[in-house]
């Protein structure tokens, strides 16, 4: 794929409509990436409007105003974040008021040349194959998680039962639909093409970091080392949600088989539902190898990366292909190593391999996790190659313009790729 020129304007521009309930200032990965895109649309020329919920994301009630224009885009908020993330009946509720709002704008707002729908609410690029049907507005679908399979995966849908097939039907007509289809790795398009998906027709565009281009500050400047007395210590660091889909117990098991050895500080730093788990197990077992923080500042997230030596990166098998984790790649833009727990066949398991970026470790097991640090704490030089390396890699193929140019290629396209989809199996079908 080659890369559209940045520094021109197109011609002609295009009317672009991206959908998508978060959206800046909310600093939910999927909202600041989205913003990235709009950015670097709106360098192109284009006219970007951005249709978003009018409540930070898993926050309740509304707080950010109806319309505005935000570096050149406008944002139209709909709705209100009702119930937050307190319930799956709230969740839903709060989904189905965006849809409602969102077909609303997408039928009898001026027409868009190009929708792009991302995943959040679930299915919500529905409304762009509807936009494409009544308004031929071309439809890019861009995959934050694979839907139902997540929910398979969370135990919200039981597999193959009757509410499974409809709503794996509805996604293969999404792809049906779709001019282009956006995968965030080789791992999620493998899993799009096991389920029916022309392998031709999907585009991988990786996650990248929403944090600003940044150089790494030496330890001996780096605030969060001072403020947790780090010093000379191998800090080891997991930053970011603390979710359903992540494998705490391994670090946590590793840091308490650790908690006499003087040259191991972990940090624990973001939010989540398992947060209070690890809060309560660091307390429990007394570790006072481990800091906790809460979430970080946007702005202090390139220090934050750069605090650590090693840092944790964690999926649990069952979603792999599913979602791929973004913390990676802002990990490895800010020149550090990683110690991924997860599968093996995962996006960020192959990119450690192919970068040799890090090491990957099998869920559950800390032994494997705690020689590993071990190794790591006698030979910090290896550690430190392979942070260049990562970052080598990430500037190869995962930097931000890079990807957002990926994308912009596929906007601008005359005539985009169709995805096809074969035919349901008999088993899939009954």
């Amino acid at each position: 794929m080659t890369e559209p020129d940045a520094s021109q304007t197109a011609d002609p521009p295009l009317r672009v409509l991206i959908l998508n309930q978060p959206f800046a200032p909310d600093v939910v990965a999927t909202a600041q990436i989205a913003k990235d895109l709009a950015d670097a649309l709106v360098s192109r020329g284009h006219d970007v409007t951005a249709l978003a919920s009018r409540s930070i994301y898993a926050s309740v009630g509304a707080t950010l105003p109806k319309r505005e224009t935000i570096d050149g885009i406008t944002v139209r908020r709909v709705g209100a974040n009702l119930f937050g993330k307190s319930s799956t009946l709230g969740r839903i509720a709060d989904f189905a008021l965006y849809y409602v709002h969102a077909i609303s704008f997408g039928l009898f707002h001026r027409r868009f040349d190009v929708v792009i729908a991302l995943t959040t609410p679930p299915y919500i690029a529905l409304v762009g194959a509807l936009m494409k049907k009544l308004r031929r507005t071309r439809l890019i679908y861009w995959l934050m998680d694979v839907y139902p399979d997540v929910m398979v995966s969370h135990g919200m849908v039981r597999d193959r039962r009757l509410a499974h097939r409809a709503l794996r039907r509805l996604h293969r007509y999404v792809l049906i639909k779709s001019d282009a289809t956006i995968a965030l790795g080789r791992c999620m398009k493998d899993r799009l093409v096991a389920q029916g998906a022309d392998v031709d027709s999907i585009h991988i565009v990786r996650p990248w970091s929403p944090a600003p281009a940044f150089s790494p500050s030496a330890n001996d400047d780096n605030s969060y080392r001072k403020e947790w007395n780090a010093a000379d210590r191998l800090l080891i660091a997991y930053c970011g949600n603390f979710g359903l889909a992540h494998d705490v117990q391994t670090f946590l098991d590793a840091a308490k088989e650790l908690r006499d050895d003087d040259r191991f500080l972990f940090a624990f730093v973001g939010g989540g539902k398992r947060k209070a788990a690890v809060e309560m197990f660091v307390k429990d077992n007394d570790l006072t190898n481990c800091a906790i923080a809460p979430y970080q500042p946007l702005e202090k997230l390139p220090e934050l990366l750069a605090a650590a030596d090693v840092h944790l990166v964690t999926m649990a098998p069952s979603m792999s292909g599913l979602v791929v984790p973004s913390k990676f790649f802002g990990v490895a833009g800010a020149g550090r190593a990683t110690i991924f727990v997860g599968p093996a066949n995962s996006e960020i398991a192959r990119c450690i391999e192919d970068w040799s970026a890090g090491v990957v470790i099998e869920p559950g097991d800390s032994a494997s996790l705690v020689r590993t640090l071990n190794t790591f704490a006698d030979d910090e030089k290896e550690l430190v190659q392979m942070g260049a390396r990562a970052r080598a890699g990430f500037a190869q193929f995962a930097e931000r313009t890079i990807c957002t140019q990926s994308i912009i290629e596929l906007v601008e396209a005359a005539d985009a790729p169709k995805a096809n989809v074969v035919p349901a199996t008999s088993s899939e079908a009954a």
